[in-house]
């Protein structure tokens, strides 16, 4: 058994899940910026709007971006878009810019927890047309992720789900009760300083490549550090 798993045992019949972050966690790119850099690509984003999404960037690395004002004000700019068309570039992307970017280290913890009996959850902040087709890339059966309100084919502007900060907390919690998992057995695999609210939730709370305010803070609370490739 691993390291990872002793210090995760419980009792007999409690039934833990492993949650885990997916940009620079599982996958060791930050997948928001390797979108906008395809649509660059595509011709589909501007020079300008390629700079604004890398000052976006550092503010999320610095923890001090509101991210719930921004999803909503670009997914507001999606209103009356074809979600197919999505759909159909977001499988391209992935196939072409995200797919060999899955971190070993990830994959060997996943299949770690799975031979345990973990439940193991895709947990990101990221829309479904990112999150889902990772989480069938590694078979993970749960993706819990942000999500768009889509009618008749078309997106409304309006986010039917947030998965990041205290909502990820949120449906996590809701995912836990509807499947009798105990968020005290269990385990979150995250980045980002961002996610500190899910991080202490959890029973055990495992930094991974993490950022300096995340590294700071897992060091004064004797969390574990790794560094996954």
């Amino acid at each position: 058994m691993s390291k990872v798993l002793e210090r995760h045992a419980t009792e007999d019949g409690v039934r833990r899940a492993a949650f885990f972050d997916m940009d620079r966690t599982v996958l060791r790119i930050d997948t928001g910026m390797s979108w906008m850099r395809f649509l660059y690509r595509r011709g589909e984003l501007s020079r300008l709007e390629l700079a604004r999404a890398v000052y976006w960037s550092l503010l999320y690395k610095l923890a001090i971006l509101d991210l719930d004002a921004l999803a909503r004000r670009l997914v507001a700019d999606m209103a009356g878009q074809l979600e197919s068309e999505l759909v159909a570039k977001s499988r391209i992307w992935h196939s072409t810019d995200v797919a060999h970017q899955i971190s070993r280290s990830a994959c060997k913890i996943i299949e770690d927890h799975r031979r345990q009996g973990d439940l193991v959850v895709l947990l990101t902040g990221s829309t479904q047309y990112a999150a889902e087709v990772v989480g069938e890339g590694l078979d993970i059966e749960h993706t819990l992720c942000s999500r768009l309100e889509v009618e008749n084919g078309v997106f409304t502007g309006r986010l039917a789900a947030l998965c990041f900060g205290r909502h990820k907390v949120a449906m996590a919690e809701q995912f836990a009760a509807e499947h009798g998992i105990d968020l005290d057995s269990s385990v979150f695999y995250s980045d980002s300083y961002n996610d500190l609210p899910m991080l202490e939730r959890v029973g055990m709370a495992v930094a991974v490549n993490p950022d300096s305010r995340l590294r700071r803070h897992a060091r004064r609370a004797g969390w574990r550090i790794d560094r996954w490739t």
